[in-house]
């Protein structure tokens, strides 16, 4: 018979330790949550900690009917994809690049990589970059400026090099080119590593603000979580030809609540088809080499 191990205190104490964090990283969204689906008015009156008291679809409703809120969605949809995709390609091609030894001058190239990533101009000469190049008030400000990442190059050039080179070998007497080796052979055997990274990208795509607030004029460009900053700092959103009865059953704070649970749930609805792919490529990515 196999032994079970005994728990001894040391165990105890993490179970405790770990569900405590468990409990205070949960909370904040089962309280936004329970305010979402409370009426706006008997929420002012507090003592809503866990549950709604007065359940209604109200807040819901005002926010599937702001047309700038889905605006913003949309934007934010459309960024994250492309670029997540695009991202994904350039960096990963790159990465491919930097793991082969014969590539001409690999140092530099490896050392100018090295120093962009610990050192940068700061704010001002990038947004006058950003200027001069024609993307402040563009749509490709979110795009261009963030298709490479010097961090996830590294990651994905680790497991590139963990792939067994006579695969590549094979593939380089077939008469496959460097690109053909790439797409084909490297990117397919690399799914754990690039579906942790895709989720690194896709997180930060959706939720930047800060490109909108610094690049661009808001409007129509602005994304989902700067929308929601502003629905949350200025208490307000737009109510135009709304049912009044609706609106009486609302607040500023429970309708931004309803918006940030509608603005999670993509996230949330991705990640458990990522979530067996990622403790192995974070693993693999990082102490193969």
């Amino acid at each position: 018979m196999i032994k079970k191990n005994k728990m001894n205190a040391f165990d105890w104490i993490n179970y405790v330790v770990l569900g405590l964090f468990a409990l205070i990283t949960l909370y904040p969204f089962l309280y936004v949550l329970a305010g979402s689906f409370n009426d706006g008015m008997d929420y002012a009156g507090g003592g809503i900690w866990l549950f709604p008291r007065k359940i209604t679809l109200a807040n819901y409703t005002v926010v599937m009917k702001d047309a700038a809120f889905w605006k913003a969605f949309t934007n934010t949809i459309s960024i994250t994809i492309i670029g997540t995709v695009s991202a994904l390609l350039v960096t990963s091609a790159v990465a491919y690049a930097m793991s082969r030894k014969e590539l001409r001058f690999h140092g530099v190239f490896q050392w100018i990589n090295l120093f962009a990533m610990f050192f940068s101009g700061g704010l001002i000469p990038y947004f006058l970059i950003i200027n001069m190049l024609g993307l402040y008030d563009n749509y490709m400000v979110y795009i261009i400026p963030s298709v490479y990442s010097v961090y996830n190059m590294i990651i994905i050039q680790s497991f590139f090099k963990s792939i067994p080179e006579e695969l590549r070998e094979a593939a380089v007497i077939d008469g496959a080119g460097e690109i053909r080796v790439w797409f084909t052979i490297y990117m397919p055997l690399s799914k754990p590593v690039l579906a942790t990274v895709s989720l690194w990208l896709a997180t930060g795509f959706w939720n930047s603000y800060f490109n909108t607030m610094v690049y661009t004029r808001g409007g129509d460009l602005a994304t989902l979580q700067y929308h929601l900053m502003k629905m949350i700092k200025q208490a307000k959103v737009d109510t135009g030809g709304m049912d009044p009865s609706l609106l009486e059953q609302t607040t500023s704070q429970t309708i931004s609540f309803a918006a940030i649970i509608i603005a999670i749930l993509p996230i949330v609805c991705v990640y458990p088809f990522i979530q067996k792919h990622f403790a192995k490529g974070v693993m693999i990515g990082s102490l193969k080499g």
